[in-house]
């Protein structure tokens, strides 16, 4: 897996859409949970309802959660940002209509970033072979 930089065109066409609202964050709970050792991940089909309330179509849509436990606000932005371009790395792997929630661990800061994304796209791909 090579990890090159993209042309911007190619870099917003794989760019999932982002979950925003508290709400759109406790729905994806209730889906089905993939444990990593870098993070959880958190996965939940949308109903054609709320794809079509939320305006998104069936673009996969993506959330990150970096609680205060793992840091202060430094080391916490530090693990989203590697999380945010894990993500960006596997997005194309995301079924559509499906929203992802990313709890992160602390392990994921000093994690080499291609284990992390090989990590990523493993729970991605369980995700889809269970259902």
């Amino acid at each position: 897996m090579s990890f090159t930089r993209r042309s911007e065109e190619t870099m917003k066409e794989q760019k999932p859409l982002r979950l925003r609202k508290r709400a759109e964050f406790l729905a994806v709970r209730n889906g089905e949970k993939r444990r990593g050792r870098f993070f959880l991940l958190e996965v939940k089909k949308r109903e054609p309802a709320e794809s079509a309330a939320a305006k998104v179509g069936d673009k996969p849509r993506v959330g990150l959660t970096v609680t205060k436990k793992n840091g202060n606000a430094v080391i916490r932005n530090r693990i989203r940002r590697r999380l945010r371009e894990a993500m960006r790395a596997n997005a194309g792997d995301m079924a559509d209509g499906t929203d992802y929630v990313i709890v992160a661990r602390r392990d994921a800061l000093d994690a080499p970033f291609t284990e992390l994304v090989r990590e990523l796209a493993r729970r991605v791909a369980k995700t889809e072979t269970k259902r």
